[in-house]
């Protein structure tokens, strides 16, 4: 890698903060003791990490935290299948306070995700944070410059870059295989109802449920399902709300944008536009059904669409979502059900790489690596760094949709050039939350 492109990945503060230090320093642990980690969130992705943890040699569930009864009754209960007896809370201090605890793992909504990291990174804790990393470009920086000062081990949960077909991507880039990249290409599709998830009015949270914990730093407004979004679909529908998360371009757009990154060197764009809308779906969430941004990186173009009303797959290919590197040689397509290398000279035929069941496994490896970085102090696959990249190329398109602008992005300032933009960048908490490093 290019000393231009290791300067690129290291330099994530406008105030000079220190967030150069390459490899974290901690406490090495032997290799048989036990990590013991606590559970913040326990929502639908918070089970599935909590069962994940169990495959892991030495590391062992100990605590688990949310705001709604339901879901601490539920990892309770799928602990104790694991063979694991679990303390139960609601407050998620009671958990980044605990040093008995090493490690946490928070899969809450979006907008609590930079606190908590910093919280817990002050704490003493290693992390495991879900992406998107942060909803502010501001959180990114203080969740770096979090892991780098007080020496934690965060790992993003940008899993696919521990899965065979994107290592396979990585590795098909790595060696030229596509000859020069002048283009990329990401796409999600399908086919929502024109109801959506409907339109349901503000009422009483559920008794069982601390509404108030559950917004934190977000503003203070009445209860709506669809805002929680716990019971309205297997998919929270929070995610489609701006206060706390930025809808299918920071769930979805992460995973599709990631690979680029990886395959890429992790370079960031400098051009920015995005455009979209709700064009077909009547339900009261805030974010786009339909999507289209552009980002200029320099050497080579990417694009990212949103097709939430038509389910045609990109290239014939994809199932719905996957990325596409572009090469005067040839195009790799992966996803996570597949890795092709199509030719561009028509007459060679695909080299395709799909149906292994090693390939297809990122949850439990990614969570193995971190636990061995835990233990060696090294960089894990997705270093919180990497997943920062990610999330604020996904949030500055957002950005550039809600305001109609064309955003010219300072990798070295961290920020736009458009002052119009500018206030939106800063993180906005609602009293007493402050995120301070």
């Amino acid at each position: 890698m290019s000393t231009e492109a290791i300067h690129r990945r290291d330099v994530l503060s406008a105030a000079g903060t220190a967030l150069t230090t390459s490899l974290f320093t901690g406490r090495v642990r032997g290799a048989n003791d036990r990590i013991s980690v606590g559970f913040i969130g326990i929502g639908a992705m918070g089970s599935g990490n909590l069962g994940y943890s169990m495959k892991v040699p030495g590391m062992a569930p100990v605590a688990v935290c949310d705001v709604y009864q339901p879901h601490l009754e539920r990892a309770e209960a799928i602990a104790r299948k694991g063979g694991y007896k679990v303390k139960a809370v609601t407050d998620f201090r009671d958990i980044i306070h605990d040093k008995s605890i090493d490690a946490v793992c928070i899969s809450t909504p979006d907008h609590w995700h930079a606190y908590m990291t910093v919280e817990a990174c002050k704490a003493g804790k290693d992390v495991y944070v879900e992406k998107p990393s942060c909803v502010y470009i501001e959180e990114g920086p203080k969740m770096v410059e979090a892991a780098r000062k007080y020496k934690r081990i965060v790992q993003a949960g940008t899993m696919q870059r521990s899965g065979g077909y994107f290592k396979k991507a990585v590795e098909l880039v790595a060696s030229g295989a596509l000859g020069d990249i002048t283009f990329c290409h990401t796409f999600q599709s399908g086919l929502a109802s024109r109801q959506g998830f409907g339109n349901p009015p503000d009422g009483t949270p559920p008794a069982d449920l601390d509404w108030d914990m559950w917004l934190g730093p977000a503003p203070k407004v009445p209860f709506n399902p669809n805002r929680w979004g716990v019971k309205t679909s297997h998919f929270p529908t929070f995610r489609y709300f701006w206060d706390y998360a930025g809808g299918a371009m920071t769930d979805w757009g992460v995973h599709l944008i990631d690979p680029i990154h990886q395959c890429l060197n992790e370079v960031m764009p400098t051009g920015i536009s995005a455009q979209g809308g709700k064009f077909y779906v009547t339900d009261n969430t805030q974010t786009p059904d339909t999507m289209l941004a552009t980002f200029f990186y320099g050497k080579f173009l990417s694009s990212y669409e949103l097709r939430s009303c038509n389910p045609m797959p990109l290239l014939g290919l994809g199932q719905g979502a996957g990325t596409a590197i572009h090469g005067t040689k040839a195009t790799v397509f992966v996803n996570r059900r597949m890795c092709r290398l199509i030719p561009t000279d028509s007459k060679l035929p695909n080299q395709v790489w799909e149906d292994n069941d090693e390939m297809r496994q990122m949850n439990v490896p990614h969570w193995i690596n971190w636990a061995e970085c835990i233990k060696s102090r090294q960089r894990p696959t997705s270093e919180i760094e990497t997943c920062v990249r990610s999330s604020s190329v996904c949030l500055l398109a957002n950005l550039s949709l809600r305001h109609n602008l064309r955003l010219d992005w300072d990798e070295k300032s961290w920020t736009v050039a458009q002052d119009a933009v500018k206030p939106f960048l800063k993180a906005h908490y609602r009293s007493p939350w402050k995120l301070e490093v």
